[in-house]
C-alpha cells in the first residue's frame, strides 16, 4: 500500500488509508504499508521497496497534496513496479495537472491513446484497476479514459458511532443549554469550509431561535493548511463570531478525539455543512453527520451537476448555492421549523450509508485485488 506521508490527524486521505490497511489486515491480507515522499528520490524509495517485498499487487492512494503536488509518483512508480498489477485510488480528480502549462489540447490525445494522464501521470493508464471513491470522479475517469477498468468503492464514515452518549453531559462538557438547538459543523476548519457563511446564518436567526447555538468540530491544522495560516484563520473567524454577535452562541472546540466527535454530534440536532466547492458523498465529515442520524444541510454549486447519491429529494437538505448566507438562512430555518422533515432526512441519511463500513471496503477491496492478480 503505497500513499502519501502525512498524519492521519492532519489528513483525510491518510486517515482513510490508515483505516483501510487495519480492515485489510484484520481480514487476513498482508499488507506492506510503504510511505512516499515527494520527489524523485522518495519515488524511487518506494519503488525499490516494492521490489524487494514478496507481493502480489501494489495498490496506490493517489491525492495531489499527499505527495507535494509532484508528478513524479505518477511517472516512477507507475512503470518502477515492473509486472506487479498496480491498482490505483484516486481521491482528487478532474480538477489539476502535474504540467499545468500544457493546454487540454495536448493531453486530451495521450489520455484517449493511454500514455499519460494530466492528473496521474503513468497511474492511470498504468493500472489495472482503478478505484474511486464517488460519482463525480468516476464520471470524470470515464469520460477520459471510457476503456479503464473502474470500481466505485464509497467510502464510509471517518468516525464511529459510540453507543449510550450521555447527551446532557456532552452538552455541559461545551458550555451548549440542555434546551438549546444545536447546528454541528463537522471537519477541518478551512476557510473553503464556509463556516464564516454559517456564523452569519445563524445571526440571521438568532431573533427567532434565541435558544441557537453552533458547535464548530474540527482542527485547523491540516496538510492543506500548515500551522501558521491554521492559526491565523482561527484568529479570523474568531474576530468574525464576535464582530456578528455570536461569541456566546459559537463553540469552537479545535481538535478533539473522535470518541468526543461522536458524543459531540450524538448530542447535536442538526448539521451544516457549507462547503465552498459544495458537498459530495467523498466527505467522510459529511457520511459521519449522517451516521449519526443528524439531519444535514450541504451546498450545492449551481455550475456543477448534483452528486446523484446524495442529493435524491431526501437524504439531505440542499441549500443551492455557496458563499451565501441567505441560503443557509433558508436551509436551517426549513429544519429548525419542521420536525417531520428533519426526521425523514435523518432517515434518508442513514439509508445511504447501507454497506459503507470498513468491513465491506476491505472485503471489496480483497475482490478487486484477486481479479487483478489473476
Amino acid at each position: 500500500m503505497l500513499h502519501g506521508r502525512a498524519d492521519p490527524a492532519q489528513d483525510g486521505v491518510a486517515d482513510y488509508t490508515r483505516r483501510l490497511v487495519e480492515a485489510l489486515r484484520d481480514a487476513g491480507t498482508e499488507v506492506l504499508d510503504v510511505p512516499v515522499d515527494p520527489g524523485p528520490r522518495g519515488a524511487w524509495r518506494a519503488v525499490r521497496e516494492v521490489r524487494g517485498a514478496d507481493v502480489d499487487v501494489v495498490h496506490l492512494q493517489f491525492a495531489p497534496s499527499a505527495f507535494g503536488f509532484s508528478g513524479w509518483p505518477g511517472l516512477l512508480v507507475a512503470d518502477g513496479v515492473g509486472s506487479l498489477p498496480l491498482v490505483t485510488t484516486v481521491h482528487e480528480y478532474g480538477w489539476w495537472s502535474w504540467a499545468p502549462r500544457l493546454p487540454g489540447t495536448i493531453w486530451a490525445p495521450l489520455e484517449r491513446r493511454r500514455l499519460l494522464d494530466r492528473e496521474t501521470g503513468r497511474l492511470v493508464p498504468r493500472s489495472a484497476a482503478v478505484v474511486t471513491t464517488n460519482a463525480e470522479h468516476e464520471a470524470a475517469l470515464r469520460d477520459r479514459f471510457p476503456a479503464a477498468r473502474r470500481h466505485r468503492l464509497p467510502i464510509p464514515p471517518n468516525v464511529t458511532v459510540v453507543p449510550g452518549t450521555d447527551r446532557a453531559a456532552t452538552r455541559a462538557r461545551w458550555s451548549l443549554p440542555d434546551d438549546a438547538e444545536v447546528v454541528a459543523f463537522f471537519g477541518f476548519v478551512h476557510p473553503v469550509k464556509g463556516v464564516r457563511y454559517l456564523v452569519d446564518a445563524l445571526a440571521e436567526l438568532a431573533a427567532d431561535h434565541p435558544r441557537l447555538r453552533l458547535l464548530v468540530l474540527g482542527g485547523f491544522t491540516s496538510l492543506a493548511l500548515p500551522a501558521d495560516e491554521a492559526a491565523a484563520f482561527r484568529d479570523e473567524l474568531t474576530a468574525h463570531v464576535e464582530a456578528a454577535g455570536m461569541t456566546d452562541r459559537v463553540v469552537i472546540t479545535g481538535h478533539v478525539p473522535a470518541e468526543e466527535v461522536s458524543a459531540a454530534l450524538s448530542a447535536a440536532d442538526l448539521a451544516a455543512l457549507p462547503f465552498t466547492a459544495g458537498a459530495t458523498t467523498k466527505s467522510g465529515a459529511l457520511l459521519a453527520t449522517l451516521d449519526h442520524g443528524l439531519p444535514t444541510i450541504v451546498t450545492r454549486r449551481p455550475d456543477q451537476e448534483p452528486d446523484g447519491e446524495l442529493v435524491d429529494g431526501k437524504t439531505v437538505v440542499v441549500a443551492p448555492a455557496v458563499r451565501d448566507a441567505g441560503v443557509l438562512v433558508t436551509a436551517l430555518r426549513r429544519l429548525l421549523d419542521d420536525r417531520e422533515l428533519a426526521a425523514a432526512v435523518a432517515a434518508g441519511g442513514r439509508e445511504l450509508l447501507a454497506g459503507r463500513d470498513w468491513d465491506t471496503l476491505a472485503a471489496r477491496h480483497r475482490d478487486v485485488y484477486a481479479e487483478v492478480g489473476r
